[in-house]
């Protein structure tokens, strides 16, 4: 970083010297010709776009990584639902109930916190409550199979809250918010005095692009929260097939939680 800054600077003076002291002796015109204003926007602005385009390809990324977390969670859920079948109907039951109450906690409890790029407690109490069913059985061939898509949940799980939090730091947004602020005024500074609406629209256009370009980076950084974010469609459609289930099995039991995944006092 220090080796970056300082290049640049000693670049930036060698420039002014040659500009000063170089120039004179290698072009014979006045010494008020050369580059205006307007020829040093044009690399600026292009320099603002690369930068836009760059940070806007990265957070795509949080995001996309975001959405492919929350499917692969959803469908790690489904399968230790499914592999839950082969368990005794007691360990059973209990699986499909704590499958609803974990697909409840995350939905309610969890996708609100992570907009803030936070967790939530919640869900811990039902994949918990998992373990201790699996510890039950120990010995038996379902028990490698429900600890395995147990794994891939809770791996599938940490990926989602790490892309809740920011991937790009706060100081590469406000550089770009810099950067998009001196373009925009470099640019106002070159429109003509006089006949310049076609060229004001123009800029205000360019204002608008560039600015819409950071604030849907700003967005879609956090995928959890904002305009565009991603949905709980993929887990609340396996808390509703885990309920069928359970209910398919024990038409008379009771979820040991309510709507939003918290604890009750009945059991399953």
């Amino acid at each position: 970083m220090l080796l970056v800054i300082v290049v640049a600077v000693c670049a930036l003076l060698v420039g002014l010297a040659a500009n000063r002291f170089l120039r004179p002796r290698l072009l014979k015109e006045d010494d008020g010709t050369g580059m205006a204003v307007k020829d040093l926007v044009g690399p600026l602005l292009t320099l603002t776009v690369l930068l836009l385009a760059f940070v806007l390809v990265t957070a795509n990324g949080s995001y996309g990584k975001a959405e492919v977390a929350t499917r692969g969670e959803a469908r790690a859920l489904d399968q230790l639902v499914e592999t839950a079948d082969y368990a005794p109907p007691a360990q059973r039951d209990r699986i499909q109930a704590d499958a609803v109450c974990y697909a409840r906690a995350v939905r309610h409890r969890e996708w609100a916190a992570m907009g803030d790029g936070h967790g939530s407690k919640a869900p811990s109490v039902w994949s918990a409550d998992f373990r201790a069913t699996f510890a039950q059985l120990q010995g038996q061939p379902v028990f490698g199979m429900l600890v395995s898509a147990d794994n891939k949940r809770s791996e599938e799980r940490d990926e989602r809250l790490t892309q809740a939090s920011a991937s790009i730091p706060s100081a590469v947004l406000w550089f770009l918010l810099a950067t998009l602020t001196v373009t925009v005024i470099a640019l106002g500074i070159c429109l003509p005095r006089r006949n310049n609406t076609a060229q004001v629209i123009v800029l205000c256009v360019i204002t608008a692009l560039l600015t819409t370009a950071l604030c849907i980076i700003r967005d879609v950084d956090r995928p959890f929260g904002g305009i565009i974010d991603v949905k709980p469609t993929a887990i609340a459609e396996i808390e509703g097939q885990a309920h069928r289930d359970f209910l398919n099995d024990n038409p008379d039991g009771r979820l040991p939680c309510d709507d939003h995944g918290n604890r009750t006092n009945t059991g399953a």
